[in-house]
């Protein structure tokens, strides 16, 4: 069977935004245009604008008394419609070639990189009050990446093909899952909220996909594009409706083949126990992938280089406020360099600016919203009065223009305290400080202290050390580091997904996730098919 070549793993090229530079320029007119537009943004269902008389205002979180627009909230009919239109589109969709449903993601992952790259970072800064750096990693280029690179997998997973013996044909046909794929996104990653949608509709299969509503400004602009690329008609079906609601229809619906879902470890169990619930009621065992909560950890040993563990503390636990799955939340510092580091994160954390995204010197925005800001605020209040924490730097919170934490970092004398063991999603980094002699309990504590295995760090110069760290948490994280920060996984480069209550670890960003969204086929075709039902076993002689 002629394979056609698999495109180039080629990264996309990260643009870096320096004063005086193009794009620049380009985000900060982008920016100007999205604010001055109050914008009605609908569901697509069927390839189709589907307006409602009920509307959600948005809002910056960094200036939440400012109107970017409304979205259309929809019902449950709405739900319904998006899942018939998706059965509609799916045999036409599923016999398609690859070629065919990659050109669709390739020129998508073309006009992302070139005619939106503004647009969708501007959305991102604007809608989930990320920095333009931030928003030029995710928007731009993971987006970018995740189009272009699972197409690469895609034919990969094409070309594992059974062997063929004389006489015969043997093929293995990777067909879509027979029913809807149901993907529902989280707020923190643009990349991650098309990715999700994106990867199984590749494959053959149409979705229903349902964002965070804190991330819609942006969502919409993924859905212009795959449009734009020419994805046809109810391949992919974008709803804006209450997650209850939803999830009656979805999850009672006898053709539901498959759930993609990143966010929190909660959400993703009560959903587990539905589908396990309902599960008399589905023609097919449902997939479920599922990426959720983490509380990584950094793990430094004496012999460290100290300046390295400095900024990838800072960079680790406070980019993007904190809200990524990934970001470091627990630190285990040794006590001959803790003063070195200590001094070393406060000078840092003194000079970092917060602020607006449309001041490009601010490193810290807002979190998303003020259910976030209240529920991190609990945790750094509960530390000012707790004998067994320390807040060493930060502390301070104000949402009176928009939902502003500063870098908080707390120490902790116990390390089972509970800002070591829960996960906060927000700017606050809990360090406990370890003798040195104690290093060999400290790798028990790492690993056994939080249901959650997603990222992790250690730092350490000993290559013998760094060994035996490894060992000892071999189980700890889907995603080690070593001598650098637990976060800014590159699609290809660090396929990203956790175990124990951090996921299923489907690694999105490699050929691992696109394999669940298939049900392979065997075909053998004998060319010289026996006539005579005996064997040569039964002759006499």
């Amino acid at each position: 069977m002629q394979m056609t070549i698999k495109p180039e793993k080629i990264n996309e090229t990260l643009l870096h935004y320096a004063p005086g530079s193009a794009e620049r320029s380009a985000v900060q007119q982008k920016i100007t245009e999205l604010k001055a537009a109050e914008v009605i943004i609908p569901m697509i269902i069927n390839g189709k604008e589907v307006f409602t008389d009920q509307h959600v205002r948005i809002a910056p979180p960094h200036e939440h008394a400012y109107t970017l627009g409304y979205f259309c909230e929809g019902k449950g009919v709405h739900v319904s419609n998006a899942i018939s239109a998706a059965l509609h589109a799916k045999h036409s969709w599923a016999v398609k070639s690859l070629k065919e449903r990659a050109a669709v993601f390739l020129k998508a992952a073309d006009l992302i990189s070139t005619t939106y790259r503004a647009e969708i970072n501007a959305a991102t800064m604007l809608g989930q009050s990320k920095n333009v750096y931030q928003a030029e990693i995710d928007s731009a280029c993971e987006l970018i990446d995740f189009f272009r690179l699972n197409v690469a997998f895609a034919y990969e997973i094409e070309t594992i093909q059974p062997c063929s013996h004389e006489g015969i044909i043997n093929r293995m046909i990777y067909r879509p899952l027979e029913g809807f794929i149901f993907a529902l996104t989280p707020f923190n990653f643009t990349a991650i909220a098309g990715n999700l949608p994106a990867a199984p509709a590749l494959m053959g299969n149409t979705v229903v996909w349902k964002p965070a509503y804190t991330q819609i400004y942006s969502a919409r602009i993924i859905m212009k594009v795959l449009i734009e690329a020419g994805l046809p008609n109810g391949v992919i079906n974008l709803i804006y409706t209450d997650g209850p609601v939803t999830g009656d229809i979805i999850f009672q619906h006898r053709q539901f083949a498959g759930l993609h879902f990143t966010g929190s470890t909660a959400v993703f169990k009560q959903i587990s126990t539905t589908i396990h619930n309902n599960i008399d009621l589905y023609q097919n065992f449902p997939r479920i992938v599922g990426e959720t909560g983490g509380k990584d950890f950094v793990l430094a040993h004496a012999s460290c280089d100290v300046q390295a563990l400095s900024v990838a503390l800072v960079r680790g636990a406070f980019e993007y406020q904190g809200q990524k799955c990934s970001a470091a939340s627990r630190a285990y510092i040794p006590a001959s360099i803790w003063p070195s580091v200590r001094e070393h994160i406060v000078h840092m954390l003194d000079e970092i600016k917060m602020g607006t995204v449309e001041d490009f010197s601010n490193f810290i925005n807002a979190v998303i919203d003020e259910k976030a800001f209240d529920k991190i605020v609990r945790y750094i209040d509960a530390a000012k009065k707790d004998p067994e924490a320390s807040i060493i730097a930060g502390g301070k919170y104000d949402k009176s223009i928009g939902y502003f934490i500063e870098p908080t970092i707390i120490e902790a004398s116990n390390p089972q305290y509970v800002t070591m063991r829960e996960e906060i999603f927000g700017p606050v980094l809990t360090v406990y400080v370890y003798k040195d002699s104690e290093w060999n309990q400290v790798l028990g504590i790492v690993d056994t202290t939080t249901p959650y295995a997603l990222t992790g760090s250690i730092f350490a110069a000993d290559s013998a050390i760094i060994e035996e760290a490894k060992k000892a948490l071999y189980y700890s994280a889907g995603n080690l580091y070593i001598n650098d920060k637990p976060t800014g996984a590159v699609v290809n480069q660090q396929p990203f997904g956790g175990a124990r209550l951090s996921g299923t670890n489907d690694k999105a960003g490699s050929v691992l996730n696109l394999l669940r969204w298939v049900s392979p086929l065997v075909v053998k075709e004998n060319l010289s098919p026996p006539h005579d039902y005996t064997y040569d076993f039964m002759k006499l002689q």
